[in-house]
C-alpha cells in the first residue's frame, strides 16, 4: 500500500517496492565539460528564490523514491526536454534530454522559436517515466523510459490537433481509468481560456473520446488566458494547477471536482501581492516522502527567461492548496527537511574535450551531421557552414546556444579562425528579437579582423557596433560583461589585454524563449569545405 493513499498522480508518485532509484549524480558548479567540482555539503538551513536562475520554463516535478526529476519546456531547440535531478529540490543537475530531434524532422531543419516542445508534464506510471508535451501546430505527443536517463522512446503522438498544448496525464489509482487533459492555444485554434479532458488509453497511446470542455474559464469572473494544467487526485478530489491571467502578470489557480469532468470550484493560489515576484505561476506540485508539499513555479523575467522558483506548499482546513506565504511567493525559506547535499547548478563552462560539447547546450534547430567535428584534442571545432543568411543569426540552424545567466556575469571564451575562406566568420553572441555578437572575420585580402556587429528588432539584417580591427594571427579571446537588466558590453583581448568594443547592448527575449548565448561558424554560399573555428575555455563568472 502506498503512504497516503490520498495521493495518485503527479505529486509524489513513488512505489514503497520495486523503485526505480537513480545512481547519485556527479554534482557540479558553474560547469559540464571542464567543470570544477563541488566538495562539501550545502548545510545552509535556508535557501533563496530563484533556484534555478536561468530560462527552464513551464517546469514540472516529479518524486520518485528518494529522487526528484525535473523537466521543461525547450520549443524549437534540439535536443529537447531537458532531464534535471535532485535530491533537495534545492540543488539541480542537468542529466540529459528526453528528446534527441524534434519531428518532423523536416519541419525543424530551420528556426521555429515559438514552435516545438511547449509545457511538458512529468510523470511515473507502469515503472515507467512519462513526457507529454504539446506541439501547437501538430498535437499532443509523448515519450516514455525505464530509466530518467534513458534510453526514451520516439515521440508518439496521442492527439493530432491545431492548437493544443499543455497536456497532462493521470492514471488514476482509485478507478483504474487513465485521463489526459490539455489547454487551447488561441493562435492556431482559435479559442483559450479552456481546458478539455479526455479518457485516455491506459498506455498512453491515444484518448478514446471526443473530449469535453471540463473547465470554460470564460465563465469565471475576472479569469483569462488559462493554461498549463497539471492534474492530481488528492483526498478524493481531482485536482488541477493551473495558472492564468498571463505570463508576466498571472497567479495560480487551482480547481478541483468529484468527478474528472466536474463540475470544478476554483480559487486562486498563488500570486504576487506585494512581492516583486510578478506572474507566479505554472508548475509542479511535489510531495516528499516524510509529506512536506511543495510547488515549483517560474516567474517571466524579459530577457532572462522563465526563472524557477520553489514555494512550500500546505493543505488549508477546507482541502485547499496554500502556497508560499499565505498566497505570496517567498524569497527565503526553510529548506525541505531532506538531506543535505553538495551544492550544484546545471552545468555552463566547457572545454569541450575532443570536440564534444557539454549537456548545456542545444542548437537552435534539429542538428545537421558536420557542423561541430571530433578531434583528439579539446577545443569546440565548428565548420564554417556555407550560408546566403550570414547577416542574420536569428535565421541559422547552426548556432549552438545555452541559456543567458540570470544574474550579472561575465562570459567568456577563447576563439581561432582557421578558415581561409574570404567572408568566413565566428563568434560569440546574444540571441533574441535582437541579437549581437563579437567574432573573427576573414577579409578579402586575407587578413582577419575582430568584427562586432548587431541587429536591431525589426530590422532584417546587421550593421557593425564597432569598426573592424586587425587580428594578426587569428586568435582571440571573446567577452559579454551582462550587467544588470540584461544590459551586454561586449569586449575582446587579442593578448595585449581585454578592450571594450561599441555600445552597451540590451538583450531582448524572443517571443516565448529568453535570450540565449551563441556560439557559430559561418561562411559564404560557395563550393567545397570552407574551414572551421575552434573555440575553447568556455567560462561563465559571477560579476
Amino acid at each position: 500500500m502506498r503512504p497516503g493513499r490520498h495521493e495518485t498522480g503527479g505529486a509524489g508518485e513513488t512505489r514503497e517496492t520495486g523503485e526505480t532509484h537513480e545512481a547519485p549524480e556527479t554534482h557540479e558548479t558553474g560547469g559540464g565539460h571542464g567543470a570544477d567540482r563541488a566538495h562539501g555539503t550545502d548545510c545552509t538551513p535556508t535557501y533563496s528564490n530563484p533556484i534555478l536562475d536561468a530560462d527552464w520554463s513551464d517546469p514540472d516535478v516529479l518524486r520518485v523514491g528518494d529522487d526528484f526529476y525535473l523537466t521543461a519546456s525547450t520549443f524549437g531547440r534540439a535536443p529537447g526536454l531537458p532531464l534535471l535531478h535532485s535530491r533537495d529540490l534545492v540543488n539541480w543537475t542537468l542529466v540529459g534530454h528526453a528528446l534527441e530531434r524534434l519531428e518532423p524532422a523536416d519541419a525543424f531543419r530551420t528556426p521555429r522559436h515559438d514552435c516545438g516542445v511547449w509545457a511538458p508534464s512529468l510523470r511515473h506510471h507502469d515503472d515507467r517515466f512519462w513526457i507529454f508535451w504539446g506541439d501547437p501546430d501538430q498535437g499532443v505527443f509523448q515519450v516514455n523510459a525505464p530509466r530518467f536517463r534513458g534510453p526514451w522512446t520516439r515521440p508518439h503522438l496521442v492527439k493530432p490537433g491545431r492548437g493544443l498544448i499543455d497536456p497532462c496525464p493521470l492514471w488514476d489509482e482509485e478507478s483504474g481509468e487513465a485521463y489526459l487533459v490539455h489547454a487551447w492555444a488561441k493562435s492556431r485554434a482559435g479559442v483559450k481560456n479552456r481546458l478539455t479532458g479526455h479518457r485516455m488509453h491506459p498506455e498512453g497511446t491515444a484518448v478514446l473520446d471526443e473530449g469535453k470542455v471540463i473547465v470554460d474559464a470564460d465563465r469565471i469572473p475576472g479569469w483569462f488566458t488559462l493554461e498549463g494544467p497539471k492534474l492530481y487526485r488528492h483526498d478524493g478530489w481531482f485536482f488541477l494547477l493551473a495558472p492564468a491571467g498571463g505570463v508576466a502578470t498571472g497567479w495560480q489557480g487551482a480547481l478541483r471536482a468529484r468527478d474528472f469532468f466536474g463540475p470544478y470550484e476554483e480559487r486562486v493560489v498563488l500570486e504576487q501581492g506585494d512581492t516583486d515576484v510578478n506572474g507566479p505561476h505554472q508548475g509542479g506540485w511535489v510531495r516528499t516522502r516524510s509529506g512536506e508539499d511543495w510547488f515549483v513555479h517560474f516567474q517571466q523575467r524579459g530577457a532572462y527567461g522563465r526563472v524557477v522558483h520553489l514555494q512550500p506548499m500546505r493543505w488549508d482546513p477546507d482541502g485547499w492548496p496554500v502556497i508560499g506565504d499565505a498566497g505570496v511567493p517567498v524569497l527565503r525559506h526553510r529548506r525541505p527537511a531532506l538531506p543535505a547535499q553538495p551544492p550544484a547548478a546545471p552545468a555552463v563552462d566547457d572545454d569541450f574535450p575532443g570536440g564534444r560539447f557539454g549537456r548545456q547546450w542545444s542548437w537552435t534547430a534539429n542538428p545537421q551531421d558536420g557542423w561541430a567535428i571530433r578531434h583528439s584534442a579539446d577545443g569546440l571545432r565548428l565548420a564554417c557552414a556555407r550560408t546566403a543568411d550570414a547577416h542574420d543569426l536569428r535565421t541559422l540552424a547552426n548556432i549552438l546556444t545555452q541559456r543567458l545567466p540570470g544574474r550579472p556575469s561575465a562570459v567568456e571564451v577563447g576563439l581561432r579562425l582557421h578558415s581561409e575562406e574570404p567572408g568566413a566568420r565566428a563568434g560569440l553572441a546574444v540571441l533574441g528579437d535582437a541579437f549581437s555578437w563579437i567574432g573573427l572575420q576573414r577579409a578579402a585580402d586575407g587578413a582577419v579582423h575582430l568584427v562586432h556587429r548587431f541587429a536591431e528588432q525589426a530590422a532584417d539584417r546587421e550593421r557593425d557596433a564597432a569598426r573592424p580591427l586587425p587580428v594578426p594571427d587569428g586568435r582571440v579571446r571573446l567577452r559579454i560583461e551582462i550587467g544588470a537588466g540584461a544590459r551586454c558590453r561586449f569586449a575582446w583581448d587579442a593578448g595585449d589585454g581585454p578592450v571594450h568594443s561599441g555600445p552597451v547592448f540590451a538583450a531582448t527575449p524572443w517571443r516565448w524563449v529568453g535570450a540565449l548565448l551563441g556560439l557559430f561558424a559561418l561562411a559564404p554560399v560557395g563550393t567545397g569545405h570552407a574551414g572551421a573555428a575552434t573555440f575553447d575555455e568556455f567560462r561563465i563568472r559571477p560579476l
